[in-house]
């Protein structure tokens, strides 16, 4: 039977046809995601479900998300079990917004099989609108969404109550979801239960976590070697366990954690995970470690910490010496590279061999953010500064970053207006945020980046001269791959390795990838590996299609590239080469497309206008 409340759906059908909304009239919340999807162009006469993982894609998802099932579904067949007389069906969602399980009453999953309510569904709201899962996985905190609350049609004959699920380090997993008909009337409090399931399941993570590392201490006796040095770390790589040869060398173990061994002069020798006979998830690492030689103070790079791939090329070792000089100072550091040659990786190695090491290591993407909120993520905002800012006001970068290092990267894409701004503080060594009158101190060091020409952007007016020469005082230049193919080995091995890939490249296969020229740099090559390691796993293709393959990705990095490149940075255009590879395979059907490449419709209409497509 059809329910309408005729309040509602006058209030639903003017904000669809007029965009007109009365606020007080609806709850803040639900009123806030209407808007929202409004925006992202969700159409409200639809809301079926339309990206829908295949079963291998599902079973992956699953896989990943092990440990989450094995804590949640226990409680969510006990709820079965409680309203086995109503019409409810009972889902976990991903963080994602991907269903991964969802049983119950089996004529609510027919109903909600019309919709394309099931497993392996991405039921976010930019997907289907205003709804209780989505909308959790957004806002993350739990709510009910009612029938014509939804924002579009295909959900509003329900009533759905979500929640979201936090693990034992405090990080958003998943949402528990009770979905019902909304002439179902049975349980009018559904909400305080899922809460008070979502909180149980939380608990269940805390208690799993100490019965993972008792299973981890378990084994540690069949790991002692006198002769070879081991720690067992959990999988928030904190040590837990050390071999008795290792104990008079590290006597305060118990207070480290696995990156604390590199500055002590360890190195990982061998890294394994441990899994649960449980959940079956990583629980912890067998390593084995063993002390650096000592150096002559020539070969500086050896005593430069640098988490990142160091290869052996010359060009490279140059850059680590500079590094090195740079780290025992607060001298002001301007890096420049092309894009994908590992500025950051850098940026931040300067600061941890620095004497700001033990402070914070702030980023910020100059690039990325809107020209309107610049000001407020640099400099932060006071309270009541603006309509829409958060009560308790807003620490800016600047003010994050005291006491460490700030790390401005794409700075030539900063608004002039703003280097204005910009150079004040750099001067005055001090902020006040924006609808603030009380000046704050600042006690930080700059690191500043670009793949941009800062002369040429200082010779046509478009950076200011006397803000380029306060940040570039000492600068760096990190070489692109080609002109340090020695180092390929180096990152294959190091991509491996993280990636617990278990393959050895051929003679034939790695001399095709070292003629490649790598346009996308570092980030390309590991954008080739993330394909052939997803396609192909533990096979590795013939030479001839790796090579079929690198072509393919020079067609997106060529000419067109080239041409584009002042306009678009290297993931835009591998993200608008993508699009049009896929128009092309589906025959130009946007629909098809937008689903083969999991972005929603309405977002991939945007970047069809964005790259000029449409």
């Amino acid at each position: 039977m059809k329910v309408v409340d005729p309040l509602k759906q006058e209030i639903w059908e003017r904000f669809v046809r007029e965009g007109a909304l009365d606020p007080v009239r609806m709850n803040k919340r639900i009123a806030e995601s209407w808007c929202l999807c409004r925006q992202s162009g969700v159409n409200p006469y639809d809301g079926k479900g339309k990206v829908i993982l295949n079963q291998d894609s599902l079973m992956k998802r699953k896989k990943r998300n092990q440990k989450l099932l094995h804590m949640a579904i226990p409680f969510l067949e006990n709820l079965q079990k409680v309203f086995e007389k109503t019409k409810s069906i009972f889902l976990l969602v991903d963080r994602d917004g991907y269903v991964l399980y969802a049983k119950g009453n089996q004529q609510t999953l027919k109903m909600a099989e019309s919709i394309k309510f099931v497993e392996g569904v991405k039921w976010t709201e930019d997907e289907v609108g205003t709804n209780a899962i989505g909308t959790a996985v957004r806002i993350r905190e739990p709510i009910t969404v009612v029938g014509l609350e939804h924002y579009s049609v295909a959900s509003q004959q329900w009533v759905c109550s979500a929640a979201p699920i936090y693990n034992e380090q405090g990080e958003f997993v998943g949402i528990i979801d009770v979905s019902y008909p909304i002439d179902d009337h049975c349980h009018e409090h559904i909400l305080a239960t899922v809460i008070s399931v979502a909180y149980a399941i939380e608990q269940r993570f805390h208690i799993q976590s100490k019965e993972d590392e008792l299973e981890l201490l378990k084994q540690a006796p069949s790991f002692e070697n006198p002769d070879l040095p081991i720690v067992l770390c959990n999988e928030k790589e904190k040590i837990v366990w050390t071999n008795h040869c290792l104990r008079l060398s590290l006597s305060n173990w118990q207070d480290m954690y696995l990156e604390d061994l590199y500055h002590q002069d360890w190195l990982i020798q061998t890294k394994f995970p441990i899994y649960s006979t449980i959940h079956h998830g990583v629980i912890g690492y067998r390593i084995s470690i063993k002390k650096k030689k000592e150096k002559k103070r020539q070969h500086s790079s050896m005593i430069f910490q640098f988490d990142g791939v160091k290869g052996t090329s010359k060009i490279f070792e140059n850059v680590i010496k500079c590094c090195e000089r740079a780290a025992k100072t607060d001298v002001t550091v301007h890096i420049t590279g092309e894009t994908g040659t590992g500025k950051e990786i850098v940026a931040r190695s300067i600061h941890l061999n620095s004497p700001r090491k033990n402070g914070p290591f702030i980023a910020i993407n100059c690039g990325a953010i809107p020209k309107d909120l610049i000001g407020s993520e640099l400099f932060g905002y006071a309270e009541g500064a603006f309509t829409g800012a958060k009560r308790t006001g807003h620490k800016g970068k600047f003010e994050q970053a005291n006491g460490g290092t700030l790390f401005l990267d794409e700075i030539g894409e900063i608004p002039y207006e703003m280097q204005v701004a910009l150079l004040r503080v750099l001067q005055e060594k001090q902020i006040v945020p924006i609808g603030g009158t009380k000046p704050i101190p600042l006690d930080i060091r700059i690191i500043t980046a670009t793949h941009r020409n800062l002369h040429e952007l200082v010779r046509t007016g478009k950076f200011r001269e006397d803000l380029f020469y306060r940040i570039y005082v000492y600068p760096i230049h990190v070489p692109p791959l080609r002109q340090r193919k020695e180092d390929l080995p180096s990152f294959i091995q190091y991509y491996c390795e993280k990636n617990d890939w278990p393959i050895t490249f051929t003679h034939e296969v790695m001399e095709i990838l070292m003629k490649h020229d790598w346009p996308g740099n570092i980030r390309e090559l590991f954008n080739v590996l993330e394909r052939i390691r997803v396609q192909y796993e533990e096979n590795l293709p013939d030479a001839s299609i790796i090579h079929s393959m690198l072509t393919h990705w020079n067609k997106w990095e060529g000419s067109e590239f080239i041409k584009d490149s002042r306009k678009l940075s290297f993931r835009e255009q591998m993200e608008k080469n993508c699009i049009m590879d896929m128009l092309e395979q589906t025959a130009g059907n946007v629909t098809a497309a937008a689903a083969k490449l999991n972005i929603p419709r309405s977002t991939f209409y945007r970047k069809l206008k964005k790259y000029g497509l449409s």
